[in-house]
């Protein structure tokens, strides 16, 4: 029905992917590897995006890069048809996309972050921040496969929440690198960094 109302299965997908990563840019190839779809489809959505103000686009290092524009003026309705399906309906936090559902194979995790390379900001020094009780050796073999996947060296912090707490608390210097610069919040189990969301009143609701 989606794909009926919006024209193309590509838009579809690419809709999907922008607005399940707010802050995250991608370049065509990944894009196309990511959806699974041929690339010349891609570029034409893409184009269509673009033309209507719903992604924008980036030239770094000769490279073009595409992310969702937030300031486009429907952004909010369709991050709840298309976005994660996060904080809406329930208070569980949730995981962006289908790509990190082993982050809770990796321990007791309370936070992950990507920023750096995912986000194109620098400012973090690192690409990838993960908060909680993990175990190291399936961290590591989780970013192996992450770099496996992505193409490129993924630079990551792992630290307990009560180290992170601290942290924020005498304001280190590093992580108010990471805090203040562009990221995507991949998963916040206790609404560290994302708003809780307001419970539904049943009794309001009826008397509407």
């Amino acid at each position: 029905m989606i794909e009926q109302l919006f024209g193309s299965k590509t838009r579809v997908k690419l809709l999907r992917l922008f607005y399940s990563n707010p802050n995250r840019s991608f370049y065509v190839r990944e894009i196309t590897r990511k959806i699974d779809e041929q690339i010349n489809s891609v570029r034409r959505e893409l184009a269509n995006l673009l033309s209507i103000g719903i992604i924008s686009s980036d030239n770094t290092n000769n490279r073009l890069y595409y992310e969702v524009n937030q300031s486009y003026e429907f952004h909010k309705p369709l991050t709840v048809i298309f976005g994660a399906t996060s904080m809406s309906k329930s208070s569980v936090p949730a995981i962006a996309n289908a790509e990190t559902k082993d982050f809770k194979a990796l321990g007791n995790v309370d936070l992950v972050v990507y920023t750096g390379q995912f986000t194109r900001d620098e400012t973090a020094g690192i690409d990838f921040l993960v908060v909680g009780d993990v175990n190291h050796t399936k961290l590591n073999k989780f970013i192996a496969e992450l770099e496996t996947k992505e193409g490129k060296e993924i630079r990551y912090t792992a630290m307990s929440l009560a180290e992170f707490k601290y942290r924020k608390q005498v304001n280190d210097r590093f992580l108010s690198n990471v805090m203040d610069a562009k990221k995507q919040v991949i998963y916040d189990r206790h609404f560290i960094l994302t708003s809780k969301p307001e419970k539904l009143d049943s009794k309001k609701v009826d008397k509407e």
